[in-house]
């Protein structure tokens, strides 16, 4: 339920942009003052979009977490924020894909450090599947350092599709349709390899 939470603003972003027009004039923009964007209302408005429905979502969360957030969900809160409010401040749909780039970089980073910071000093994927899988340590980094990697990855596929894969379009829909479903379809696989993989890994019920 939660994953499905988290990346929500995601679908409703892909929606609101396919539902608009990029040269459709719209009266939330106007509202706000937001003019001169002839050719990318579509994204400005899903941006839009993505930082209501991220507010409402996470203030959700927030309470029914007690009243705290993670510091993965307070960053995805922060850098949509600043990414999203220099889009549309901006008119330039290209923070977006920044920040994408940003949030990936920023996961890898984590995931790179953590054997080395906090009170457990554990790699980050221990602290979240040591429940699941039976690894030494060498085996927690290696996988660990598969996390880092496949968040690297995911930064250049943002990269590349935002801005070298040729896109006709002013209002970067390529990357739009690769943030809705590639990312997911992504994710999904790595993680459904990395189960396969480790099959023969898991934690009976005894332990």
């Amino acid at each position: 339920m939660k994953a499905f939470l988290d990346y929500l603003p995601i679908i409703i972003f892909f929606l609101v942009y396919k539902l608009i027009k990029p040269e459709q004039s719209h009266a939330i923009l106007e509202r706000i003052g937001i003019t001169g964007a002839e050719s990318n209302q579509n994204i400005l408005v899903a941006t839009l979009a993505l930082m209501v429905a991220t507010f409402i979502i996470y203030s959700y969360l927030y309470i029914s977490q007690k009243f705290k957030l993670e510091k993965a969900q307070l960053l995805v809160v922060v850098s949509t924020i600043i990414f999203g409010g220099l889009t549309i401040a901006l008119r330039k749909g290209e923070f977006m894909i920044y920040k994408a780039i940003f949030l990936n970089l920023a996961f890898s980073l984590a995931f790179m450090i953590s054997p080395m910071i906090g009170k457990i000093k554990k790699p980050l994927i221990q602290r979240l599947f040591d429940p699941v899988f039976e690894l030494s340590y060498k085996g927690w980094l290696k996988l660990n350092w598969a996390w880092v990697g496949m968040f690297c990855f995911m930064a250049f596929l943002h990269f590349f599709f935002g801005f070298i894969y040729p896109d006709p379009s002013p209002d970067h829909a390529v990357w739009v349709n690769f943030t809705a479903f590639g990312d997911m379809i992504v994710m999904f696989s790595f993680i459904i390899i990395q189960f396969i993989l480790l099959r023969k890994h898991f934690k009976t019920p005894q332990e």
